[in-house]
């Protein structure tokens, strides 16, 4: 039996997701579903599904993705520095004096969020370690600070010229005959990219309404009345553990996180060539900004920044008196500890992306586009952003789904059409929103490091905001595959998302009067 291109690409991941959330343990649910998928891919054979789970699996996704595992090492040493010095208990009692509701926290974080666009790991765990001091004071649940966290990564960088997502959407794109280059066509079809954009507008709602729906509403109120944030049962150790540096200052907390956004900059636009020659040997990119950015490779040059940033940070706090470089290395096993469950997940959550790779998953979603073409044509940029969704849903990649895609947008639409445009921003957003929702997503995996929160609390309680969002938008596409003006849709999809909001809240007022 040949499971090959057909629909049994997609059950591996499938199952691997339902048992995730119906177990709410994520290891043995990737695990199950990497093992399924190379089950399949070998025809049954018992000790080529071995085989194929070691090498195809595990080792090549630590190989292929050690660049991040590193990256992600190092950031998970630059927070223990920053802990220990007492920067981030400085931050937290400066935020305790001048941020005083639960609405500036949660406005604070988004904005913090929108403004590290460069990458969307570096944007995860970034912004989860500056602002979980100020996010916990005002008993914000870890879901709702994780749920903010990942509305700003993905989304953000989707829609950001300066992003490691614009490089590999302009990186696939440039091979293509359009007429544009690979940036210059992710630069339009940036207004129709309604996904991202409505989520800002849900997110900004739903903090100043100060209205929480489904198992997020459930969090909030025990984190609000019973102090229980949600977060991860090592913390509290570490907080027992760990006393506060009485040295640390708030800069002690800004200068190395601005540091390290300077130096990664810095990093990927050097890997991509800006400063004469790149990683590969050209020279193309020479003093080119944008071009260099749309060259670089975020695997090698976040690790470059990374490693600077350590480098500076343990040298900066020496000379400020705040940690000897006895403390300082005591760091490094701490950090490093604190990034391996994330680091685990994610080896599982590639190597499952791999099987279903290698059961043609593409080729199977390729004869479904063709065949809505025929019929749906003013209705498929909805049909695409569906399509993307569960795509990047059941692989847990965005990237691969836009991969995928973008080629056969491409072969659909006119070039010169604006159709073609809104097409391929409903390829992007529903890859974003698929690897929004998706529990084997690398950047939902990051978001629930970065908060520090568990995995599977921070799916479940995303899960209806994502899908709200998915639904508005949705609808916005099919709007847009007629009207094709991106000023008016904004207007219908923005008035859609308040609305919504507005009736499920007095929903929610009705079934508490009720009870």
């Amino acid at each position: 039996m040949n499971l090959v291109g057909t629909f049994w690409a997609l059950v591996p991941p499938i199952i691997a997701i339902v048992l995730a959330l119906i177990t709410k343990e994520v290891f043995s649910s990737l695990f199950i579903g990497v093992a399924i998928g190379a089950l399949f891919v070998t025809g049954f054979s018992p000790v080529a599904t071995v085989d194929t789970i070691v090498n195809d699996g595990l080792i090549a996704a630590i190989s292929g993705n050690a660049g991040i595992f590193l990256f992600l090492i190092l950031l998970g040493i630059i927070v223990a520095l920053v802990n220990a010095s007492g920067g981030s208990a400085a931050f937290g009692r400066w935020a305790e004096k001048h941020v005083k509701t639960k609405v500036g926290a949660a406005l604070a974080t988004f904005i913090l969020g929108i403004f590290i666009f460069i990458d969307d790991y570096f944007n995860c765990l970034t912004v989860g370690s500056v602002m979980r001091p100020v996010t916990d004071k005002q008993k914000i649940s870890r879901a709702k600070l994780a749920y903010i966290i990942d509305a700003t990564a993905a989304p953000v960088c989707m829609i950001a010229p300066i992003s490691s997502w614009a490089a590999a959407v302009s990186g696939v794109a440039s091979d293509l005959d359009t007429g544009k280059t690979g940036i210059g066509l992710f630069i339009a079809a940036i207004p129709y990219n309604f996904y991202s954009i409505l989520t800002f507008v849900f997110i900004i709602t739903i903090i100043l309404m100060k209205f929480d729906y489904g198992k997020m509403k459930i969090h909030e109120m025990n984190a609000m009345i019973n102090g229980k944030l949600g977060d991860l049962e090592d913390d509290d150790k570490t907080n027992e553990e760990n006393k506060v540096n009485e040295k640390g200052r708030v800069f002690d907390l800004l200068i190395p996180v601005i540091v390290l956004i300077v130096l990664c900059t810095i990093g990927m636009v050097y890997v991509g060539g800006f400063f004469g020659t790149d990683a590969w040997g050209g020279t193309d990119y020479a003093g080119d900004f944008m071009g260099a950015f749309g060259n670089t490779d975020s695997y090698i040059g976040l690790p470059w920044g990374g490693l600077l940033t350590l480098v500076f940070t343990i040298v900066y706090l020496a000379l400020r008196k705040v940690l000897s470089l006895k403390e300082s290395l005591k760091c490094i096993t701490k950090g490093f500890t604190a990034m391996v469950p994330a680091m685990t997940i994610l080896t599982l959550a590639i190597s499952l992306k791999t099987m279903t790779s290698n059961l043609g998953a593409a080729d199977y979603v390729y004869g479904v586009m063709q065949g809505a073409a025929s019929g749906l044509y003013n209705f498929l940029p909805a049909v695409i952003f569906v399509v993307a969704t569960g795509l990047a849903f059941a692989s847990g990649t965005s990237w691969g789904t836009f991969g995928i895609l973008i080629p056969i947008v491409t072969a659909i639409f006119p070039v010169d059409s604006t159709l073609f445009i809104i097409g391929i921003s409903a390829c992007c957003a529903g890859a974003v929103c698929g690897d929004h929702c998706s529990p084997i997503s690398d950047t939902t995996i990051m978001a629930s490091a970065g908060a520090h929160t568990n995995h599977v609390d921070h799916v479940s309680t995303q899960l209806p905001y994502a899908m709200t969002v998915c639904a508005i938008s949705f609808i916005t596409y099919i709007i847009a595959g007629f009207v094709q003006n991106w000023l008016i849709c904004w207007a219908i999809g923005g008035a859609l998302v308040v609305c919504t909001l507005f009736v499920l809240k007095r929903l929610s007022a009705k079934e508490k009067v009720n009870a």
